[in-house]
């Protein structure tokens, strides 16, 4: 039998070092802009109930979740989805709170994936929900908030995609596609297989909604595009005009620079209700941020209400800094020795530099010259010593010098 027990499972992987470090600044620079904007942090558990998420089947299907069982034999899943279980915190806990509700979260997300994707099963997202809120104006709140939040990371090279989920739903229903079909058009559409949607819609008949769905994937490009939506559907043009409104409140606020519009991201059709909207990073062939408006989703867990919220793949956005500027993480500055009696000065030492705002680290060897090759082998410019004769000795490429 074959043992895994220096291996990680398919889709799983350790973070190490700079990763590490990365994501947590990542993390700290979105909570202190969530916090700012009076957003308040919420947990919910890693594991829940099978049934918070079967009434969502169509936007989480129970073959892409990580499942096990109580100790009452009881279905559960480890999270795949921060949005669903909020939703479920809202409803039974929150229930007296004034409306609308500014909830942000970070938390994991375990989503299984086809081995063949290369995406990880596990990551770290950063969250917003903004629940009890409707109308065009939390709408642009949302997408400027998403701006800003890939913009607190460091990086300028981002843009938004916007689109709004009734465009595509409308199309759907002129064209008479069963729920299936319609589903399975989104699916291509999505993923711009412009071959396989022509086969699945060439069904000997024709009609100008069957014509616009061929067309969608190809609607893409600034807010001049949409004249070309509104000439695909006349029952269509109050989506076509929020998104229009839309971009002109970002170019409003300073953002026109980094807003597309793409009437070809049709994600989560049944999850979504109105506007939804993309995050990318310049060199990252993925969607770094995504959301929108699902107003029906409260209603499952017995209390209705207006939503909007995104989330961010924390993971995704830290991978892109290191590429970007891979040589950020703080050297040690000090590998402070004191050796056998003075174990205690040199822990006192340390405490003094850390507190003044260095990375240091303090040896436990008890010869010297153990101490001076670790500091070399991990690239620690000072040893300081302390003891009977005290002083620094910085390790250059060409030796070592008082």
């Amino acid at each position: 039998m074959p043992s895994y027990n220096k291996i990680t499972p398919e889709g799983i992987r350790d973070t190490l070092f700079e990763q590490c470090e990365t994501r947590r600044r990542v993390q700290q620079a979105l909570a202190a802009l969530l916090e700012s904007r009076g957003f308040d942090e919420v947990m919910t558990p890693g594991l829940e109930f099978y049934d918070v998420f079967s009434s969502s089947a169509a936007h989480f299907p129970q073959e892409s979740m990580y499942k096990l069982s109580d100790n009452k034999g009881r279905l559960l899943v480890m999270r795949p989805d921060c949005t669903i279980p909020i939703a479920r915190l809202t409803a039974t806990k929150l229930g007296g709170l004034p409306r609308p509700l500014r909830l942000y979260y970070s938390q994991q997300i375990y989503r299984r994936h086809s081995a063949m994707r290369g995406v990880s099963d596990e990551f770290c997202q950063m969250g917003v929900e903004l629940i009890g809120a409707s109308g065009e104006g939390a709408d642009l709140e949302m997408l400027q908030l998403a701006a800003q939040c890939l913009a607190s990371c460091g990086l300028e090279g981002f843009r938004l995609e916007i689109c709004h989920i009734g465009f595509f739903k409308k199309l759907v229903a002129a064209a008479g596609l069963t729920p299936e079909a319609g589903e399975e058009a989104r699916q291509l559409i999505e993923a711009k297989n412009y071959a396989a949607l022509n086969d699945l819609l060439d069904n000997g008949m024709d009609s100008p909604a069957l014509r616009s769905l061929r067309s969608l994937p190809r609607l893409f490009g600034p807010v001049e595009i949409l004249e070309q939506a509104e000439s695909l559907l006349e029952e269509a043009s109050p989506e076509v005009e929020a998104v229009r409104r839309l971009c002109r409140g970002m170019e409003n606020l300073g953002l026109k620079d980094k807003v597309m519009v793409d009437l070809g991201l049709v994600n989560q059709a049944e999850y979504y209700t109105g506007v939804i909207f993309r995050g990318y990073l310049e060199g990252v062939g993925e969607p770094v941020l995504s959301g929108g408006r699902y107003d029906g989703l409260m209603a499952d867990f017995g209390e209705p209400a207006p939503a909007t919220g995104f989330a961010v793949n924390v993971d995704l956005v830290a991978s892109a800094l290191l590429q970007s500027d891979p040589g950020r993480r703080q050297p040690i500055a000090f590998l402070i020795h004191g050796g056998p009696g003075y174990w205690e000065k040199a822990l006192r030492e340390g405490e003094r530099l850390a507190r003044e705002g260095f990375r240091c680290e303090v040896s436990p060897f008890e010869r010297e010259e153990e101490a001076m090759d670790y500091a070399r082998r991990r690239g620690v410019r000072t040893l300081r010593l302390v003891g009977e004769r005290p002083g620094d000795i910085i390790l250059t490429n060409e030796g070592e010098r008082p």
